[in-house]
């Protein structure tokens, strides 16, 4: 769980590098950030479904070096709902992953298993990817950055 909270911190004020500069990140995709998915599985399908999440996960780990952190948790309320924890690089990493064939595997079979698919996205992020999650058609709530925070330039994984 530290983990987790110092990736977010980080991830999440990364946009304000050096001040005045924050406009310039936003514009281009080059900062890290967030995405969370909702997942509603069907009753009866957890099993399955764990399975091809094991397996695309397997696969991201792999084949896309701009994921910085990729999990899959269970709702602690309801057992048909999960969460998809991903960090990703940049934008463009983004765009990769949407483009990779097990992931695309993955979404087909995810339609099979489960009722819903919602995004949520926290920190700014190129209009290709806003394009690339609209083309989708999953619902989408963007969290963007304000003004106020920092980023340490220490790597994260130091502490």
């Amino acid at each position: 769980m530290k983990f987790f909270l110092t990736i977010f911190i980080y991830v999440s004020s990364i946009n304000f590098i050096h001040a005045g500069h924050h406009e310039d990140l936003s514009m281009d995709g080059q900062n890290p950030f967030i995405l969370i998915a909702r997942i509603q599985v069907k009753a009866g399908m957890v099993e399955e479904y764990l399975e091809i999440a094991d397996e695309v996960d397997k696969a991201v780990e792999l084949s896309e070096p701009g994921m910085l952190f990729h999990n899959f948790d269970a709702d602690p309320d309801d057992p048909l709902a999960f969460t998809w924890t991903e960090v990703y690089s940049n934008s463009n990493a983004f765009i990769k992953h949407d483009a990779n064939p097990p992931v695309q595997e993955y979404v087909v079979k995810h339609a099979e298993l489960a009722d819903g698919f919602t995004i949520e996205i926290y920190g700014d992020v190129s209009k290709d990817v806003i394009e690339t999650i609209n083309r989708l058609g999953i619902p989408l709530k963007h969290f963007k950055t304000t003004r106020v925070g920092y980023v340490r330039e220490k790597n994260f994984q130091e502490n």
